[in-house]
């Protein structure tokens, strides 16, 4: 291949190129499976009455986002810190929560800004000094934001228990400029439980300490327009339940391999479930010099192993063993592999492996047909 050195390679592929001519370890989509994960999505929310707020914080792009609200159903998305929420109402995301708290002064000055940006924003609570601080900032730039007081449901991260929640409720009501929005209720240590059974059980406290809550905002005559919460793991607990209005689901577009090792209600893998995976990292063969081992050019730098080490996309017999900073070493007990092969990992754990990367590589029909930037990589403050 004769390299044309004007055009640069500041990014790894462009449109109409080949899989062979995408620069690796590249962070690469199959448009179609995202699609049709992005629409069977929205026929669920749908046909059961849910809205879909999808988690921007798994793909971190405006793209997809974009994507998620026209094709695949979502009211808007939900992301973590005010940085990603900067770069999406930037990029033209218009309905976003930070399903978080924000503390930080400064942090709190800048979500009170994005609303003059005409977005609708929302913010966790877990705490009354909060609220005050978020009132003083919409204050002083004019501006409302939605609240959300965030339950602790058993996660033991952030949140308030059942009983604290009108009080906090009734605090945002009180202030011009914020606007009680409803309740924040997700499991996070719920979603990657292997059986759904287990999954069923640890939801049924959920569901208690939620119903404690929305009784209480009933009592003291606040209603709550929004119960938000549930992930790729445990949407069919929290749809079934009656209890929720909203779905966080974000992994269900991209399916990882740790989410595809969750088991359904009927005993089937999440991958196997129609959820088809869509985001891969694109690797090549660099050294097939040891026995029975082959080692390729991505290593801890362009996917995380802390969910796991990456599988090989529909090849059970060649093995991920092991991940450094620039290589993956791989099982290869036939010697199959060659020096230049080409391979599709399916990362553990799809949203740090995204954070790694700046450009998103679609393909549709074996061409690049889009090259789109990871909108909010690095926004982490």
């Amino acid at each position: 291949m004769v390299l044309n050195l004007e055009i640069g390679y500041d990014v790894p592929a462009r449109p109409g190129m080949t899989l062979d001519q995408v620069q690796t370890p590249a962070l690469v989509l199959d448009l179609d499976a995202l699609d049709d994960n992005l629409r069977r999505m929205g026929r669920y929310v749908q046909h059961h009455g849910v809205a879909l707020r999808a988690h921007g914080k798994m793909h971190k792009s405006a793209d997809i986002a974009r994507r998620q609200m026209e094709i695949g159903g979502a009211c808007g998305i939900c992301c973590q810190k005010v940085s990603e929420a900067e770069a999406f109402v930037k990029a033209g995301i218009l309905d976003v929560l930070v399903s978080n708290q924000v503390r930080d002064a400064v942090k709190i000055d800048r979500l009170a800004q994005l609303p003059n940006y005409d977005a609708k924003v929302g913010v966790c609570i877990d705490d009354l000094e909060n609220v005050i601080e978020l009132a003083a900032a919409v204050a002083r730039h004019g501006t409302v934001l939605d609240v959300l007081v965030e339950l602790d449901c058993g996660a033991e991260r952030c949140g308030v228990p059942p009983a604290a929640v009108p009080d906090l409720a009734r605090a945002v009501c009180q202030i011009s400029g914020l606007r009680f929005a409803g309740i924040q209720a997700y499991q996070g240590a719920m979603q990657h439980l292997p059986t759904f059974a287990e999954r069923q059980a640890k939801f049924a406290a959920v569901a208690d300490a939620l119903r404690i809550a929305l009784n209480g905002l009933k009592t003291a005559g606040i209603t709550c327009k929004t119960v938000t919460g549930a992930g790729t793991g445990s949407y069919p607990l929290e749809t079934a339940s009656g209890l929720y209005t909203e779905l966080q689901c974000g992994s269900y577009a991209f399916m990882d391999a740790d989410y595809g090792r969750v088991l359904n209600a009927e005993g089937d893998r999440l991958d196997d479930e129609n959820w088809r995976n869509a985001m891969f990292i694109l690797t090549q063969v660099m050294s097939t010099a040891g026995e029975n081992r082959a080692v390729c050019d991505a290593g801890l730098k362009a996917l995380t192993g802390e969910s796991g080490l990456p599988t090989v996309f529909q090849n059970t017999e060649l093995v991920c063993t092991d991940l450094s900073d620039e290589h993956c070493k791989i099982n290869d007990l036939d010697g199959i592999l060659t020096v230049g092969q080409r391979l599709f990992l399916v990362p553990g754990h799809c949203d740090p492996t995204v954070n790694l990367h700046d450009w998103y590589v679609g393909m549709r029909g074996g061409l690049v047909e889009a090259v789109w930037p990871v909108t909010a990589r690095g926004k982490i403050w």
